[in-house]
């Protein structure tokens, strides 16, 4: 299972990162390969490339805000492989969220 997401809140600081490291560690626990883009007050890092999105069985968008490069999941998307939400969500409860994952490919 391959798994990647953009992190973006509103200040662009906290929630942002604690929503990559709550679905990069539930996914290390689960043994899936796993790549969070964040788009915060440092600007764009760990940019996703077109191989990453194209190979990612699951897109997680865990955004609060209008994110940059939004189209390069259209193709995701309209497989039915995208869960979008607010990243406080993921922070609450990340198993629940990789296990919604996991269904969408299942």
């Amino acid at each position: 299972m391959k798994i990647v997401g953009v992190a973006a809140c509103i200040t662009g600081v906290a929630h942002t990162y604690m929503a990559q490291e709550a679905i990069e560690q539930e996914c290390k626990k689960r043994g899936y390969d796993v790549k969070v883009e964040t788009q915060g007050g440092m600007g764009i890092e760990n940019e996703l490339s077109d191989d990453d999105i194209a190979e990612a069985d699951v897109v997680i968008l865990a955004i609060a805000i209008g994110i940059e490069g939004v189209e390069r999941f259209e193709e995701k998307e309209d497989e039915g492989r995208v869960i979008s939400l607010n990243p406080a969500e993921v922070v609450r409860d990340p198993a629940a969220i990789i296990d919604k994952a996991v269904s969408l490919v299942n």
